[in-house]
């Protein structure tokens, strides 16, 4: 008997690993719709030109939506959110057109190179932290827009809270 309990604990155990797990994966990138709103704006995230963002949140199934990557950006850093965040996407800006961004160019928030202090503007009309997943097209942006590369890490809280002056 002893045996039998020993097993159901065992497979009660792997059955909640198991779930923590699938809770922990992270999922894929999500298309947007004409229905895809902006989390802080509440717009309508295609009308807006500039890279896009989606954050996944545990126990959520379905993405927040983001009109800027900036905005994207201080989500993940408010207080509450980051050991919620299970998957973090942003629009490389190397392999899609600024003005319409495909929902196919997606690629890690955290391992992309940004630019910041460009003359160009997010969905927003803000300045943007602009993602690529490669340098040298991170590198050619600057030199045609300005601004500098940076690694998620060393994006400065000022630049992604602050009321519209690029830091450079």
């Amino acid at each position: 008997m002893r045996w039998l309990t020993a097993l159901l604990l065992l497979l009660l155990g792997a059955g909640l690993a198991g779930c923590g797990e699938a809770e922990r994966a992270k999922p894929p990138p999500r298309a947007w719709d004409e229905d895809a709103l902006g989390y802080y704006c509440n717009m309508v995230v295609v009308e807006h030109r500039g890279p896009k963002a989606q954050i996944f949140l545990s126990r959520r199934e379905d993405p927040f939506w983001f009109t800027s990557v900036r905005d994207g950006i201080a989500f993940s850093r408010a207080k509450d959110e980051p050991g919620r965040i299970r998957a973090f996407y942003v629009n490389d800006m190397g392999s899609t057109d600024w003005n319409r961004p495909s929902d196919r160019s997606w690629i890690d928030a955290e391992t992309a190179w940004y630019v910041i202090g460009s003359r160009r503007r997010g969905g927003m009309g803000m300045p943007e932290a602009v993602p690529f997943a490669d340098r040298g097209k991170a590198e050619a942006f600057a030199r045609t827009y300005g601004g500098r590369i940076v690694t998620f890490e060393e994006i400065p809280d000022d630049y992604i809270f602050s009321s519209g002056a690029p830091t450079g």
